[in-house]
C-alpha cells in the first residue's frame, strides 16, 4: 500500500471485499463480480435460510471499465445491511478488447444476459438474497443495461434505478440529424442496415416493454439539458411502463427530471450528495429497509 486516505469514522476491519466469477449462460464467459459489504452482512448472508439485500451496479459499453475502488458514498448502503456488487458485464473493458467486442454490435445482448445471470446466481445458487431484496442500477449506457434486463426478467428485481438511461435506442440511432448519432454507430451499429435494425429492435427497452406484467419499482432520472441522452428517452420509457405494466402503488414507476443539469448530473458537490441521498432513499424504501 503506497497511500491511504483517512476517512473520519471509517473502521476498515468492519468491512470486506471480494471478487467472484459467475459462468454465463452461453458458457463462454466467467463474469467478474466485485463485492463490498460489512462483515456482519456477509455472515448473515451465509447463514442457511437467511437473506440480505443485494444491489447490483452495471455499465457494459464503450470498453469502459468499472473500477472496484473505495467510495465513501457507498457506506450508507453498507451500514444498512446492503451487499453491494459491481457486475463487470461484457461490453466493458475489464478483461481486455475481446471482452468489449463480445458486448457490442450484434453481441450486445450478452451485456444484459450477464447481468441477469449474476442476479440468478445470487438468488438461486448462493441463496444470499431473494427477488424481493434484489435491486439494480445503471447510468447512461448502463441505464440501457438495466432497462433491457428488467424487460427480459421483470420478476427478478424489486427495484431499479436508471440514471439518464439510453432506452430509446432504435429511434435515436436511426435519426442521423441528432449530432451524436452517426458517431455512435461505431458502438451500436447503424440501424439503416437491416441486420442492425432488427437486432436493436429486439433489445431496445422502449420497444420491448411487456404488457400485463409486474415490473420492479423504477426510478428514472433525466436532465433537461442532457445532450447525450435527451430527457424524452426516460420519459418515453416510464410512460410505456405505466401504460403496459400491472404495477400497483406499492411498486411505483417514477420519473425525476432535473431542470438545470445535463448528462453528468450536478457539478455542485452538495447538490450531488442530495441527489444521491434521494436515490438511496428510494432504494431503501422499496427494499423495506428502515432506520440506521
Amino acid at each position: 500500500v503506497l497511500m491511504e486516505s483517512h476517512v473520519p469514522g471509517y473502521q476498515k476491519e468492519r468491512y470486506g471485499c471480494d471478487r467472484i466469477h459467475v459462468l454465463s449462460r452461453d458458457g463462454k464467459a466467467n463474469i467478474p463480480v466485485s463485492l463490498v459489504y460489512t462483515q456482519s452482512t456477509l455472515e448473515k448472508a451465509e447463514l442457511e435460510h437467511s437473506h440480505v439485500p443485494v444491489h447490483l451496479h452495471a455499465y457494459g459499453a464503450y470498453g469502459i471499465s468499472m473500477e472496484a475502488d473505495f467510495a465513501l458514498t457507498r457506506l450508507p448502503l453498507l451500514e444498512r445491511g446492503v451487499l453491494y456488487a459491481i457486475v463487470h458485464v461484457r461490453g466493458g473493458g475489464e478483461l481486455g478488447r475481446q471482452w468489449y467486442e463480445d458486448g457490442k454490435f450484434l453481441n450486445k445482448k450478452h451485456t444484459f444476459d450477464d447481468l441477469i445471470d449474476v442476479a440468478h446466481h445470487f438468488v438461486e445458487a448462493k441463496k444470499w438474497t431473494t427477488k424481493d431484496l434484489l435491486s439494480c442500477e445503471g447510468r447512461s449506457a448502463g441505464g440501457l443495461t438495466i432497462g433491457a434486463s428488467i424487460n427480459q426478467s421483470p420478476e427478478l428485481f424489486r427495484a431499479a434505478i436508471l440514471g439518464v438511461p439510453f432506452v430509446d435506442v432504435l429511434a435515436t440511432m436511426i435519426d442521423a440529424s441528432i449530432p451524436l448519432t452517426s458517431g455512435e454507430w461505431e458502438e451500436w451499429g447503424n440501424p439503416n442496415e437491416v441486420k442492425y435494425f432488427q437486432y436493436m429492435k429486439e433489445y431496445s427497452p422502449v420497444n420491448n416493454v411487456k404488457t400485463g406484467v409486474q415490473y420492479p419499482s423504477c426510478l428514472l432520472l433525466a436532465g433537461l439539458n442532457d445532450p447525450r441522452v435527451q430527457y424524452w428517452e426516460p420519459a418515453k420509457f416510464v410512460a410505456s411502463l405505466r401504460y403496459a405494466a400491472s404495477n400497483t402503488n406499492e411498486r411505483p414507476l417514477l420519473l425525476k427530471t432535473d431542470m438545470s443539469s445535463g448528462h453528468f448530473s450536478a457539478s455542485d458537490r452538495y447538490k450531488y450528495l442530495k441527489e444521491l441521498a434521494f436515490d438511496y432513499s428510494f432504494l431503501l424504501w422499496q427494499l423495506g429497509i428502515n432506520g440506521s
